[in-house]
């Protein structure tokens, strides 16, 4: 498994924690909302490893705004589970782009 491949996988562990619906609010206000701000810079770090290999970013691009808007109660609730989806579907999904190849075979 590549690394943002392994670092989607656990932030998305760590989404789906915040996901869980009274549990995840308690952590969030008993951490003085740090917790959302650790995982804004986490989203962030993934994301440009994720840009750097060529894999999908969508799953980060979530958590970030999960990450923001994640102090509003019931919006935050169903924000960092859909963000937890897509960073653990992503994190399973197919190996990265590859570009595509224009013009004839090279000839030997």
């Amino acid at each position: 498994m590549s690394l943002p491949k392994v670092l989607r996988l656990i932030s998305g562990i760590c989404e789906g924690l915040l996901a869980i619906p009274i549990l995840g609010g308690l952590f969030v206000i008993s951490s003085g909302y740090a917790a959302l701000g650790f995982m804004f810079v986490f989203h962030l770090i993934v994301l440009f490893v994720s840009l750097s290999h060529r894999e999908p970013v969508y799953g980060s691009a979530a958590g970030l705004a999960a990450s923001l808007l994640g102090w509003i109660p019931f919006l935050g609730f169903f924000l960092h589970l859909i963000s937890a989806l897509l960073l653990v579907v992503s994190a399973f999904q197919g190996g990265p782009r590859r570009p595509e190849r224009y013009g004839p075979p090279p000839r030997y």
